[in-house]
């Protein structure tokens, strides 16, 4: 991969077209468009420390175990296996949370194409019938994009590609079209707060008076949008130059999904012919707005961001299995020495990947509310961020003194102190109501946590390599390169 290969990849995981429409309904049904126009923006501000932060931490240790390395290196053990567990949660209840959303995507808007019955399949409450089907198709979703993980990285790298011109492309075509298709265009409405909690915003968020709270609530939409920027790291030793491209690829993907994002979902609010009645439709709320558009070119819209969509679920599958392989390679997860074996016709860790796809689908039986995995995804990713993060504070020229080529200097410690404040209350919000679940998710993982590191791994694991270990795995690599042919 090359720098824009890797920046590819992180941009296409973040997916402006995925997040930012499946989830749009959380930001209208709180404060109306202040959610997009104020919260948007001060969210991505946030996501852009945690990227800073971290990609001077990944110019300084570019290896594929990305965060769980970085822990270990700056933490000790302890702090690098929580990483790599919470991490390893994260990526695989975010692929979760893509697949399920673009499943929802497609029922939303191509099924009503094929004059497909949609009620019974996105019902208020979740019934065997809605399960059993979203399961099914976000089962075939998850298995093609395994295939192509699995036929090696050419191919994958290949169609991240595509996906981060198609993001673009789809991005300005959706926001281009919908400004033209305005019936009139009223600017107020991007700092208007307008109270749209329980029924009056289709029932996305619990009645409350409290504006503030709700305007925090709306902070999950770009939040869940702009996250899985460390899949750089993860792809770090399939890279050319990754001490360079690592920060680049994570800063840049933030940047430029904040940016393209915040235009696109502005176009969408701007282009409502009404917000009171856009509100009420609640994760329909999207939909609603297109109907503003021609038929026949709104259908080229849904097709073209639905593939991107694909795509984004694809990239994720990428860097989910190279996190698997990593921590595998170190022997941090049950069945390590299956996991971690490379493909030599493929070149790709083949084991890791169908692990992720297959405990992905598993996650959506279990939760298969979209609101909920997107919450549980953002808890566990961020709370990886995180780990490293205070690491590398603790640690800053006193362990940690050799910098890499990205280097912020004096202003590191800001940065991190100020992704622990965002990461805080993107903790607090993630737990709120109707998303509660997401508790008892997160809790029972910690608890796993506490007694699987004290039961087994605090004796067994030993972390990533030092010393000598780095020369003898270096001498591995080649060898196993050397065998099937690679030069």
């Amino acid at each position: 991969m090359r720098t824009f290969q890797n920046f590819a990849v992180s941009f296409s995981i973040i997916c402006i077209v995925s997040g930012g429409l499946n989830s749009f309904g959380q930001g209208i049904g709180s404060v109306g468009g202040a959610a997009i126009g104020l919260g948007w923006p001060l969210s991505c501000l946030f996501s852009l420390f945690f990227a800073i932060a971290m990609g001077q931490i990944g110019s300084a240790y570019p290896t594929a175990g990305g965060l769980y390395h970085w822990g270990s290196i700056l933490g000790g053990r302890f702090v690098g296996w929580v990483t790599a567990w919470f991490n390893l949660v994260g990526l695989l209840t975010v692929l979760a949370a893509i697949n399920v959303g673009t499943y929802l995507y497609l029922v939303g808007s191509i099924a009503p194409y094929f004059g497909i019955d949609t009620a019974a399949l996105t019902p208020a409450t979740p019934t065997p019938y809605s399960i059993a089907v979203q399961v099914a198709v976000v089962g075939i979703i998850t298995a093609s994009q395994g295939l192509f993980n699995h036929l090696g990285i050419r191919l994958t790298s290949k169609l991240t590609d595509l996906s981060g011109y198609l993001i673009f492309a789809s991005a300005i075509a959706l926001t281009v079209t919908l400004l033209l298709c305005a019936s009139h265009i009223d600017l107020s409405r991007l700092w208007t707060f307008t109270n749209y909690s329980g029924d009056a915003g289709g029932g996305v968020w619990p009645k409350t008076s409290n504006m503030g709270y709700l305007f925090l609530l709306g902070f999950l939409l770009p939040a869940y949008t702009v996250t899985g920027f460390d899949a750089s790291a993860h792809t770090a030793e399939e890279t050319i130059d990754a001490a360079r491209a690592i920060p680049r690829g994570m800063i840049h993907s933030v940047v430029w999904s904040g940016l393209f994002g915040w235009i696109m979902l502005s176009a969408v609010i701007l282009a409502a012919p009404d917000m009171k009645t856009a509100a009420s439709q609640g994760f329909g709320a999207f939909f609603w707005i297109m109907n503003v558009v021609p038929p026949a070119w709104k259908l080229v819209l849904f097709v073209a961001i639905a593939i991107a969509q694909y795509l984004c679920g694809l990239a994720t599958v990428t860097s989910a299995s190279r996190m698997v392989f990593a921590f595998s390679r170190d022997g941090g997860l049950p069945g390590s020495k299956f996991l971690r074996r490379v493909s030599a016709k493929y070149r790709t860790p083949v084991h890791a990947i169908w692990m992720v796809s297959i405990l992905s689908v598993a996650f959506t039986i279990y939760a298969p509310v979209y609101t909920t995995i997107a919450a549980v995804c953002v808890i566990f990713l961020y709370i990886s961020y995180l780990l490293p993060i205070i690491a590398g504070l603790i640690a800053y020229r006193r362990s940690w003194t050799v910098m890499g080529p990205f280097d912020v200097g004096k202003m590191y410690p800001v940065f991190a102190i100020l992704a622990i404040i965002g990461a805080a209350v993107l903790l607090y919000i993630g737990v709120q109501p109707p998303n509660q679940q997401a508790l008892t998710v997160t809790l029972g993982v910690i608890g796993l946590t506490v007694i699987v590191w004290f039961g087994i791994e605090r004796r067994r694991f030993q972390g990533p390599p030092v010393g000598d270990m780095i020369k003898r795995r270096q001498m591995e690599i080649k060898a196993a390169e050397a065998a099937v042919g690679e030069v």
